[in-house]
């Protein structure tokens, strides 16, 4: 579900995790806490049984100690358990991380288990203490794993994977009516989907427009899935409905929401230009590396009716929108209007 950073993966990190392959020093930082906190929480909870957990498990978190008290902790033995815990929340406001640096250039203590949980960013690799860490962290065992914030065009997926797991599928429609309407916070995001599952009967774990429409409270008709659609198709009048719709419910949806939705489809429909076979749409999902040519049959449908002219200057023409969205050339004119000079460039 995550993506992999040069290291490792949170796949990867859970798999061994549920293995019960524990390694001496986790460092888990970047820009995204949801998967942070997933691995340290399963840490927490399993690595050590309930009447093990009162001797051996330490919670802190950086503001109320420093390195040096952490490595004092990370250097006991447990107490009648293969391993006591040591977990560090909210790394980030350690003062200094030298004595890790030494803790971890000799071999670290094999039954400790400790867990540097740094948020909000990544640790300074320009500085020698910490490049040194973090190499003596993966020479001796250790994990270094940076939580990178997902892109608005990975979220689909991510839901997806999720409701996978959870022993239930949903429809790309669907994926992106959620995507669309919740965003990047990952937190938020699994919090809305639990909430999903639990109105799924146990007989059809299938999620629908229909149920997201009624659970999350996204419009069917009037969403960013659908506007893209109409975009695809070049329906002018659907598009816009949609448009207004969003220029009155602000909440429903956005430039800023679809703006990397339209980005990616032209983005990828450029590269479908220099596919060898344009015909099928097995073809050109092979040469987008696409799932399935289910997923390939809105970029034969483009190549329809976009020329790769117009397709470079849609491109182009986002980029621009993105540019004043964020105040750039653009004393004056609204969100909403640059919504609807953007639709009316892409139809027109």
């Amino acid at each position: 579900m995550a993506k992999e950073n040069a290291g490792v993966s949170f796949d990867a990190i859970m798999h061994n995790l549920k293995e019960r392959k524990f390694s001496p020093i986790y460092i888990l930082m970047g820009e995204e806490p949801y998967f942070i906190d997933k691995i340290s929480d399963y840490i927490a909870e399993h690595a050590l049984q309930p009447e093990e957990q009162a001797f051996n498990q330490t919670v802190c978190f950086g503001a109320d100690v420093n390195a040096a008290q952490v490595v004092d902790m990370a250097r006991r033995y447990p107490m009648m358990a293969e391993f006591q815990v040591v977990i560090v929340k909210e790394a980030q406001n350690l003062k200094t991380w030298e004595p890790f640096e030494k803790y971890a250039e000799k071999k670290p203590v094999a039954s400790t288990i400790l867990v540097l949980c740094h948020k909000n960013g990544t640790l300074d690799r320009r500085k020698k203490a910490i490049s040194n860490l973090l190499k003596h962290v993966e020479a001796n065992g250790g994990v270094v794993f940076e939580s990178k914030k997902k892109r608005d065009y990975e979220l689909p997926g991510f839901i997806e994977g999720y409701l996978k797991l959870k022993k239930a599928s949903i429809d790309p429609k669907s994926a992106q009516m959620i995507a669309d309407h919740i965003g990047s916070d990952l937190s938020r995001l699994s919090s809305e989907l639990d909430k999903v599952l639990i109105s799924l009967p146990e007989d059809r774990r299938e999620v629908t427009p229909e149920i997201v429409e009624r659970e999350i409270g996204v419009s069917k008709e009037f969403n960013g899935f659908e506007l893209r659609d109409a975009i695809v198709n070049r329906q002018v009048f659907k598009a816009n409905q949609i448009v207004k719709y969003f220029d009155s419910n602000p909440k429903a949806g956005s430039l800023f929401a679809f703006l990397p939705l339209l980005f990616n489809y032209f983005q990828n429909l450029m590269i479908a230009y220099y596919a060898p076979d344009k015909s099928s749409d097995f073809a050109v999902a092979q040469y987008l590396e696409l799932k399935s040519g289910w997923l390939a049959k809105d970029y034969v449908t483009g190549l329809r009716n976009y020329s790769a002219m117009k397709t470079l200057q849609i491109i182009s023409k986002i980029r621009e929108i993105d540019a004043k969205s964020k105040g750039l050339d653009n004393p004056n004119t609204g969100v909403g209007d640059l919504m609807k000079e953007l639709i009316f460039f892409i139809l027109h």
